[in-house]
């Protein structure tokens, strides 16, 4: 009897697992290594070691003293080279939602493909490609007396993808760290920045250039090339900002018409160069994510990495420092 009765509890304890999230088990593992890459790059940041993170503040210092006007914004750049900025924060506070809050997903595989997003964009060589972007704002403010860094000239790349000129700052506009499309009186979506970088928008009068509104429409169809864009997209934003992306897409489109409305990321631009394997991973995988919105109209990314094995499997000498609550 005795050994019926423990037959019957190991059934039924069958029976409850089984009826469990069976993705549960991968998300515990991949929390963890999100927790530790993270550490990880906070180390790095904090220890100088990641290359572009020394050069955006070198390139803000220059600024500071060449052109001390620019003070403001070029102080707030660099704080992107630091775990105070909106990049690093940003993929810290969407941790802690898919850490703790799996409501925000619409289910388990959504939940498991942003842990695979911020694994990758916590890694030190794909976080170093990405803070190209403000780094090449400040190359752009000197006026040629800083280099652009991974990236071709401002004026090449506006002539290789046949691009409208938006300014100064144009390759952060579109990027959820920096601001957000709004709809004004008009219906129309036009940018705006966060206050620690709406400077940027009176830059070209103080380097004698007519700064305009960017209006979706326009930037859409004129957009030059930027490392968020091309590369990161997927990985340097959260699910609710993509789908908020193609909510905003799908409005202006509705607007101006198929035939006159030209999708952002109808194409890969041109203006890239010397980047990380890891960045040219994540290139495919933001053709993957778009190619598959405009096929269903879903924003629902199935991450190239949920069957990673080194991810899975990483054993590393990753240190635990006092991230996550460990």
């Amino acid at each position: 009897m005795p050994i019926v009765r423990l037959f019957i509890l190991f059934v039924s304890i069958m029976l409850i697992s089984a009826c469990g999230d069976p993705l549960q088990a991968h998300i515990d593992v991949r929390t963890q290594r999100v927790s530790d890459q993270l550490t990880n790059l906070q180390q790095a940041l904090e220890k100088g070691q990641v290359r572009n993170a020394t050069l955006l503040q070198e390139y803000a210092d220059y600024l500071v003293e060449d052109q001390p006007k620019l003070k403001p914004i070029a102080q707030a750049l660099a704080q992107e080279a630091t775990v105070n900025g909106s990049m690093y924060k940003g993929l810290v506070d969407r941790f802690v939602v898919a850490k703790s809050n799996p409501n925000a997903f619409v289910d388990s595989q959504e939940r498991l493909d942003e842990l695979d997003n911020l694994y990758m964009a916590s890694q030190t060589s794909l976080f170093n490609d990405a803070l190209s972007d403000p780094v090449n704002v400040l190359a752009d403010m000197s006026q040629g007396a800083l280099s652009r860094v991974n990236s071709i000239s401002r004026e090449a790349a506006i002539a290789a993808n046949g691009a409208s000129d938006f300014g100064v700052g144009e390759q952060l506009i579109g990027n959820p760290a920096y601001g957000s499309w709004q709809t004004g009186n008009d219906g129309l979506s036009f940018w705006e920045w966060y206050a620690i970088f709406a400077m940027i928008d009176i830059v070209d009068d103080m380097i004698d250039r007519k700064r305009r509104p960017t209006y979706y429409h326009n930037w859409s169809r004129g957009r030059s090339y930027s490392y968020y864009h091309d590369y990161g997209r997927v990985r340097y934003s959260s699910p609710t900002q993509l789908k908020n992306q193609y909510k905003t897409e799908s409005r202006v489109k509705k607007q101006f018409g198929s035939g006159s409305f030209t999708s952002a990321y109808s194409k890969t631009r041109t203006g890239g160069s010397k980047m990380s394997a890891a960045s040219r991973t994540s290139q495919a995988a933001s053709k993957q994510f778009s190619s598959n919105y405009s096929r269903t109209g879903s924003s629902t990314f199935k991450s190239n990495y949920s069957n990673n094995s080194s991810f899975r499997s990483n054993k590393g000498g990753s240190s635990r420092g006092g991230f996550g609550g460990k």
